[in-house]
């Protein structure tokens, strides 16, 4: 353990699941270890959710207790490649696909250079597919990679291809990260088409492609709302799990669009955004497969736009899935199908519910006796407009029950931990940093010290913390830089202001932001939470599964 007090730099972290294929053992028997082992290295970073571990302690804690074993070639790759690129690892995992592209003997970047003769000593051993496969699952095994969107987990792909089934047709993805849901079309489709708004996703999703022999693959890159690259495109099949809570996805810039053909969704519901920009590239004939959200089938913001596919016979089926499917995050996710009408008559009167919830995620996707039904399109069109399965699906009492107690007992727990997330601050000087020296991010980026995306800023420095930056970036000076005259929001990332300060004082701050984005996280989940909970009590208590708590008299 660093008892210098400095933290270890990005190319001697590893995840716990890193750990347990260093080892040749399942990550919860790391798990076992950190809890048994006083002596187990301690996590290098504050997160709790998916700490790194210095791996120089981990190599050496493995030799002590007899533990390790022979590191393979594949590790000694991604090691290097983490060394290279911290949690960043698409970036690294695109520089192997290009040199799997290229020509043997063909020198590409520095660091392809760098990579090339143990990309080439592992392609001897395995086709160039097999081994690009094989590293793109372990990125997306990976809990310690930056973020999720752009991850679409085999959970997710094994149950969307489950209900959509074999589509020879035209394939469209208009979020299609590294393209593994777009790709898992590929042996029957006649072409796939994709759009990210990631560049270095969009330009590993094309190399993977090629790499695996798929060749009917175009990948676009840009916002598919605010920017289409598809404009013309009608396909015979849309796929997309749209990004994960995005509040500002174009509304304001949008509100003429004629993709909103159910209605303009609200600032909030970017997910029936997403549905009708997707709808809206179909062809006639054609399906549309959207992941959604729960609370998107009941929200009042998205009562009218939900009673419009309905009443127009374009919503043929709605999936509820368990908890675990997703990779952004743990809660269930339902999936929303739709039909384009190839003639006027040719809707359909009734929208199948299935009731996943309570599956294996890993096991069969075929329901249980009682947990659809077919409900009449004049059942939905209520005040209400709720599409969630288990509203309409005639549930067991005992299933009920035990579903409205998980969820009760899921937010006493998020409830407990809410304050403790939340860090204790103590009293400063208001001016402190207002009148201090401050610097332009487009200053640090010109330096080379800070890359930038729309709304985030990176280090490529030690001298600066990425926290500390992205924590200032939302400060309310700089919130009202990125505000314009007519109210519309978008973060000016390069023309904020950062204070100066030393590293170490950047850290404290860092460490204090990323407390408050854990914190957010646990209010996000816990108002999920709550929703889920009220709308299973209200099934509950309206169909008689549920009973209403005693009286004190009684």
């Amino acid at each position: 353990m660093k008892s210098d007090g400095v933290p270890p730099t990005a190319d001697s972290l590893v995840t716990a699941a890193e750990i347990g294929r260093l080892a040749g053992v399942t990550r919860a028997a790391v798990s076992n270890w950190r809890r048994r082992y006083d002596d187990f290295p301690a996590p290098a970073t504050d997160s709790s959710s998916s700490p790194l571990f210095s791996l120089s302690e981990v190599r050496a804690w493995l030799a002590r207790q007899h533990k390790g074993q022979e590191m393979s070639d594949e590790v000694r790759l991604w090691q290097q490649l983490r060394g290279m690129h911290g949690d960043d690892m698409i970036r690294g995992l695109t520089t192997v696909a290009e040199i799997l592209s290229q020509p043997e003997g063909q020198v590409g970047s520095k660091e392809g250079s760098a990579l090339r003769p143990l990309v080439d000593e592992l392609a001897t051993e395995r086709s160039p597919a097999e081994l690009l496969a094989g590293l793109t699952a372990r990125y997306v095994e990976s809990s310690g990679r930056a973020g999720s969107d752009g991850v679409t987990s085999p959970r997710l792909i094994r149950a969307i291809k489950h209900f959509v089934g074999e589509q020879h047709g035209e394939v469209f993805d208009p979020a299609c990260g590294i393209g593994s849901l777009l790709l898992a079309f590929a042996p029957h489709a006649r072409s796939l088409i994709g759009q990210e708004i990631d560049p270095v996703n969009a330009r590993y999703a094309q190399l993977r492609a090629g790499v695996t022999g798929v060749s009917h693959v175009t990948i676009s890159t840009g916002d598919s709302l605010r920017s289409d690259q598809q404009r013309g495109l009608k396909a015979d099949l849309v796929v997309c799990e749209p990004p994960v809570g995005v509040a500002d996805w174009g509304r304001a810039d949008l509100l003429l669009d004629p993709r909103w053909e159910f209605g303009v969704p609200s600032r909030a519901e970017s997910e029936l955004a997403w549905l009708q920009h997707c709808y809206h590239h179909t062809a006639p004939g054609g399906r549309v497969v959207v992941v959604m959200p729960p609370s998107a089938a009941y929200r009042k913001a998205g009562r009218r736009i939900r009673a419009e596919i309905v009443r127009r016979g374009l919503l043929t089926h709605v999936v509820a899935l368990p908890p675990g499917m997703a990779s952004a995050h743990a809660l269930s996710v339902h999936l929303w199908v739709l039909r384009r009408p190839s003639r006027p008559d040719d809707t359909t009167g009734f929208v199948h519910m299935t009731d996943l919830t309570a599956i294996d995620p890993d096991g069969s996707l075929e329901p249980a006796e009682g947990r659809t039904a077919d409900v009449a399109r004049i059942d939905l069109l209520n005040d209400v407009v709720d599409l969630t399965p288990a509203a309409h699906v005639s549930a067991r009492h005992a299933d009920l029950t035990a579903e409205y107690e998980a969820a009760r007992a899921a937010i006493d727990e998020q409830l407990k931990s809410l304050l403790s997330a939340l860090p204790k601050l103590s009293e400063g000087d208001a001016g402190s940093l207002r009148n201090g020296a401050v610097v332009s991010v487009s200053e640090l980026a010109r330096a080379g010290l800070v890359e930038t995306a729309e709304d985030t800023a990176v280090s490529t420095s030690e001298q600066l913390d990425t926290d500390y930056l992205n924590g200032f970036l939302r400060s309310a000076a700089n919130s009202r830089r990125s505000t314009s005259a007519s109210g519309t929001f978008r973060v000016d990332t390069r023309g904020s202001r950062i204070p100066q300060m030393a590293i170490d004082e950047q850290r404290r701050y860092g460490a204090a932001f990323r407390a408050l984005s854990e914190f957010e996280e646990h209010v996000r989940l816990l108002t999920e939470l709550s929703e889920r909970a009220a709308s299973l009590a209200r099934s509950g208590l309206t169909s008689g599964a549920l009973l209403p708590p005693p009286t004190e008299h009684s």
